[in-house]
């Protein structure tokens, strides 16, 4: 095998672990779109996951590229990135994705790539591999979109409640079922087109730093098309064990919530895409839940569930980082 056959058959081998990723975090995040409406009983599990889906995959006609190029030419430098740097981000995003899954805990896979970006880029270069403008926009979505996830949920709440508090307990629970169906698309329309992106940036900035594509050229469009199916099959699958902290342990919900946590962290999302944010769809629902809660008698919301999430988001830049670097290490050293 000449050397860029060898080369060519590495970037087949990290696209497709980048695929991986992107179906883990579609499994892992399925939570995001389909815990409220699956809690209020509005749809059945496996017609969530195929409402969530389908909606995840039509985003690639919605929504601009912006998170895409954060993601690919943003954060760590495309002339410091090699097969060795992809490698440990993946590596350390999917080890978190599956750690956390498997306690239940709903953290960021996006901000868990990025610290795996940002923990492999410092592990080779330094300081110097890191492009601070776009670190220092994910570290403020960190704080700004479950906050801003908490206000729209809970002011929608009160609106809500106020406009039609003369309403009957059954005719308003028949409206809210069927505009929870608009607000879960909505939802997942804005999870799709971020966090599909997050793989598709991360794909395109091998794809540069392998030399097969320029900083300057379009993304590709079957990197587009793989991503968005990928985050698609992965929402199919759906990760319950999520499911069951987002939409049952954190606070109890019924539809007129279910419609005020979606449609606020839909806004949240749509509006971060917008600007090229990475946010986390994860931190934006749970801000958005949270707030839904807080409006409702003391007790509504399980405050310690909920700072045992807040730390879990804490550490996952930093977790990933350190995990990204070791796997440089080791993927550096080896070949």
């Amino acid at each position: 095998m000449t050397a860029f056959e060898l080369g060519i058959a590495v970037v087949v081998l990290l696209v497709a672990l980048a695929l991986v990723f992107a179906f883990l975090n579609g499994f892992h995040d399925a939570a995001n779109s389909i815990a409220t409406v699956v809690s209020t009983g509005v749809l059945k599990p496996q017609q969530a996951v195929i409402w969530a889906a389908v909606f995840n995959v039509a985003a690639m006609f919605v929504f601009q590229l912006e998170v895409a190029t954060t993601i690919g030419t943003g954060t760590v430098l495309p002339e410091v990135v090699d097969a060795h740097v992809i490698f440990g981000a993946l590596v350390a995003a999917i080890f978190w994705n599956v750690l956390t899954w498997y306690y239940g805990i709903p953290s960021s896979s996006s901000h868990a790539l990025i610290g795996g970006l940002v923990g492999a880029g410092f592990a080779k270069s330094g300081f110097a591999a890191l492009i601070g403008s776009g670190i220092v926009k994910t570290l403020a979505f960190i704080v700004i979109s479950p906050l801003l996830g908490f206000a729209l949920g809970s002011v929608l709440m009160v609106v809500v409640s106020r406009v039609f508090f003369r309403g009957t307990p059954g005719r308003l629970d028949r409206w809210f079922r069927r505009l929870q169906l608009v607000s879960a698309a909505l939802y997942s329309l804005g999870h799709g087109g971020n966090d599909a992106q997050k793989s598709i940036g991360l794909i395109w900035l091998l794809l540069i730093g392998s030399g097969f594509s320029l900083a300057s050229d379009p993304v590709p469009g079957w990197v587009v098309v793989s991503c968005y199916g990928a985050i698609g099959l992965g929402t199919l699958f759906g990760g319950w064990r999520i499911v069951r902290t987002m939409g049952q342990k954190l606070t109890k919900l019924k539809p007129v919530g279910g419609f005020c946590a979606e449609t606020g962290g839909a806004v949240t999302i749509f509006l971060a895409s917008a600007l090229g944010a990475p946010i986390s769809t994860t931190h934006t629902i749970t801000g958005a839940i949270v707030g839904v809660g807080s409006v409702r008698p003391r007790g509504g919301v399980r405050w310690g569930l909920a700072s045992v999430i807040v730390w879990a988001w804490i550490l996952t830049i930093p977790c990933a980082a350190l995990v990204s670097a070791a796997a440089w290490w080791i993927s550096s050293s080896l070949f």
